[in-house]
């Protein structure tokens, strides 16, 4: 599994059979082929492109005893289409500095525009603690279900990591809770201040269903909280409140800069 680091030549050699720092880099492996992985995840790809007629991502596991003749047991865990870039969006400053931005951040996930949102779905800020974030999920979870039900696209807006497995950094929702969102907002609050939670499972869907994700930070450009508070509610609950505005959303997003804007309809 790894190369062992030459400080005579500045070089990474594939084994650890000499001293040195190790790197896990998979050289005997990739480089070698002690074991046939190369060929056979070129032989996958080739075949699940063909069956899907798109280039796919798939995702594996290997477990080896360690030695070319113990052999090894590849399990394929999932096959997905892979996301493409097909729409040029730019999101210039001025855009991300509009008075009519709901949202704006540069940390951005997705690619393209949406105007098919006329309903928001959020946490409420002066409610949020981290300590009741399991009794949320079921909030949450109610509205995805009647507005998928109504074939409502939404806007999902929520604080620290969404689907976290640690309830205090986040709202520990499963993907069927919450996708029927077209956008997903993960905000942060001065005590609740995490590290976005980008490359989990949870988002490798939001990519292969085109969901835009943003990630706002407080301190950098805050979510027009007001605006929102003024929008006629469809329910509202103990953390949760649903509204709908009188003209669908813009969201743009500028996936080859990670930038993207949510513009309010009407102010």
């Amino acid at each position: 599994m790894a190369s062992t680091y030459d400080a005579a030549s500045d070089r990474l050699r594939p084994g650890t059979g000499r001293p040195g720092p190790r790197v896990v880099d998979f050289a005997p492996i990739l480089t070698w082929d002690e074991l046939p992985l190369n060929a056979l995840v070129r032989e996958l790809l080739r075949a699940f492109a063909a069956e899907l007629g798109t280039a796919v991502e798939i995702e594996f596991a290997v477990t080896t005893d360690g030695t070319p003749s113990g052999g090894a047991r590849f399990g394929l865990l999932q096959v997905r289409p892979m996301a493409a870039l097909d729409e040029v969006v730019q999101v210039a400053d001025a855009d991300l500095a509009d008075t009519a931005a709901l949202v704006a951040s540069e940390r951005v996930l997705g690619n393209g525009v949406d105007t098919s949102i006329a309903d928001v779905v959020y946490v409420i800020p002066d409610r949020f603690d981290s300590l009741t974030t399991r009794y949320m999920v079921e909030e949450i979870a109610a509205r995805n279900r009647e507005l998928v039900a109504a074939g409502r696209p939404y806007l999902l807006i929520g604080f620290g990591r969404w689907g976290s497995a640690d309830p205090s950094l986040g709202i520990p929702v499963a993907w069927c809770d919450v996708g029927g969102a077209r956008a997903i907002v993960e905000a942060t609050l001065p005590r609740l201040n995490v590290e976005p939670s980008q490359g989990s499972h949870f988002f490798h869907n939001l990519s292969s269903f085109r969901v835009s994700y943003f990630m706002v930070h407080h301190a950098e450009r805050p979510i027009d909280w007001a605006w929102l508070a003024r929008q006629t509610a469809v329910a509202e609950t103990e953390h949760v409140r649903h509204v709908r505005t009188s003209a669908p959303l813009s969201v743009r997003v500028d996936g080859r800069a990670g930038r993207g804007v949510i513009l309010a309809g009407e102010r």
